[in-house]
């Protein structure tokens, strides 16, 4: 039926209809967008159904021409008729005209359409926290006789399951991650160094312990992000327990493939990316950009804070342990004046003090480490995730796009080579293989020009999950003024208690004067 209706018979009404719900890259129109269209009539909805029966098609949408047999069909029901095609091939008139309203008004039907628009996320921070929470312990194991091997325990709380991992397994998964998902933003590894000999120095164990906390945060990203999270590489990752997990999850990748052979929206990307992509790609990079520059200040500042909270939580000790060493001397005391030196008493009671100059210390240190892990490591979360994100658009503009270009340089080329050896009237034998060899190249132009598409489509979803993390910002802010809030009370009543025993000891000393009190 598709081929008796010709464009030029169709009235004028039907165009107009056309043009105002066709794809902006193509005339075709969405399955979804049609339906509305025939939501918008009064149709009952086993009519409706009739109708998009007889004109849908397996990919998802409508050509000119079937939209044209739909709206036909439409003004067939709406004049008490039956939708059916073999009423259309009997028609000798102009095809009757449907009562949709202005054409103009139905363009808010293909508005409608970014709603269940694949390329929209509508996901919430909470919805991603929730996904899963990894662990990521260190378990240091002797592996021979000069050096030792750091072996990770790795516990997903989705999964209900602890695996043991080297640094070298999650090296191949990182590995596969990109060749799987080189379109999406996955966070780098922390660097790998080779350790000399058993750890020994701090310096080696701070560096452990930092990349304990980064190989977490990778993890943590990974098994949150809402494609990575229900791929069956992750998952074998996450809860396989042999010792041949490098091989299992090379398996698991050959298996699926690229992202791009996979995905269902992959060849339509185009179809469903907005109109100044590229304005909007170029937008949300540079703001994103300048949200990583003001996080890494944040992140700077609160390791700073939460290091000077340690180090004052070291010289409250060592303060507390200077005048329990004082207190302590055994030494006497000689008399040098007629009055009796109330240092003998004293002493004892100073050497007290050192208990609360410990507890104090305490406070101190573990407001520090409290920061550290709820405040500084958070920030890093979402500075691992935002330097991924620059990754990703610089492995899109060097990667995708640069051979994307070079492809259609390489056809321009060989298009001037062609015309040459038509013009010199060259061997056909030639002719025919420049010809066999620009058909390749166009069909690799096209794909080429197809993953670039999907490329900005997953370019475009990362984006939005980049401001769907923003929000931790708050989580952070109150996580940081609870921790002050707490750390000020708890080392309060320790002060308020020492300057409670100070009065004492000041008065019980000869009648020396106390310390002053606290201001009002």
């Amino acid at each position: 039926m598709e081929g008796d209706i010709n464009e030029g018979s169709v009235p004028s009404y039907y165009r107009e209809v056309h043009q105002a719900i066709c794809s902006r890259n193509d005339e075709r129109v969405h399955i979804n967008v049609f339906q509305r269209l025939l939501s918008r009539t009064a149709l009952s909805v086993t009519v409706q159904n009739q109708v998009t029966e007889h004109v849908k098609s397996g990919d998802g949408f409508l050509s000119k021409v079937s939209l044209y047999k739909g709206l036909a069909l439409i003004a067939l029901a709406q004049q008490g008729k039956p939708p059916s095609p073999k009423l259309l091939e009997n028609l000798i008139q102009e095809l009757p005209k449907p009562q949709l309203g202005d054409p103009k008004e139905l363009q808010s039907l293909k508005l409608q359409l970014v709603q269940e628009n694949p390329l929209m996320l509508s996901l919430t921070l909470a919805e991603l926290l929730s996904k899963d929470t990894i662990k990521v312990e260190l378990i240091p194991e002797k592996k021979g006789l000069f050096l030792k091997h750091v072996e990770y325990q790795v516990t997903s709380e989705r999964f209900k399951v602890s695996v043991y991992r080297r640094y070298s397994d999650f090296d191949v998964f990182h590995e596969l991650l990109l060749q799987r998902y080189a379109y999406r933003v996955v966070p780098a590894l922390p660097p790998k160094r080779v350790l000399k000999g058993v750890l020994t120095s701090m310096s080696e164990r701070e560096f452990i312990e930092g990349r304990r906390r980064a190989l977490g945060r990778f993890l943590n990203l990974v098994a949150r992000h809402p494609f990575f999270s229900e791929d069956e590489m992750v998952k074998t990752f996450l809860t396989f327990n042999g010792s041949d997990v490098q091989t299992k999850i090379r398996d698991a990748c050959k298996k699926m493939g690229d992202e791009f052979m996979t995905c269902k929206y992959a060849t339509q990307a185009k179809d469903y990316l907005p109109a100044d992509i590229q304005v909007q790609f170029s937008s949300s990079r540079e703001l994103i950009r300048n949200i990583h520059s003001s996080f890494q200040k944040l992140r700077d500042r609160a390791e700073r804070m939460a290091e000077r909270l340690k180090e004052n939580g070291t010289d409250l000790q060592m303060f507390g342990k200077e005048l329990s060493s004082l207190g302590s001397d055994e030494s006497p005391v000689p008399v040098l004046t007629s009055c009796k030196s109330p240092w003998s008493a004293l002493k004892q009671s100073v050497k007290g003090l050192s208990v609360e100059f410990s507890l104090l210390s305490e406070k101190a240190a573990q407001q520090g480490r409290r920061e550290e892990d709820d405040v500084v490591e958070k920030l890093n979360l979402f500075l691992d995730f935002l330097q991924s994100y620059r990754d990703l658009c610089e492995r899109h503009e060097k990667g995708v796009l640069h051979e994307h270009q070079r492809a259609l340089q390489k056809y321009s080329v060989m298009k001037r080579q062609m015309m040459s050896a038509t013009a010199q009237s060259k061997e056909q034998i030639s002719v025919e293989h420049l010809e066999s060899r620009i058909v390749q190249q166009e069909n690799a132009i096209q794909a080429m020009e197809l993953r670039n598409y999907f490329s900005l489509f997953c370019l475009h979803q990362e984006s939005q999950l980049i401001f769907t993390y923003l929000p931790i910002t708050s989580h952070i802010l109150g996580v940081f003024v609870d921790s002050q809030v707490q750390g000020h009370k708890e080392m309060g009543e320790v002060w308020q208690d020492l300057h409670s025993k100070l009065k004492i000891i000041f008065r019980d000393s000869n009648g020396l004067q106390s310390p002053p009190l606290s201001p009002k």
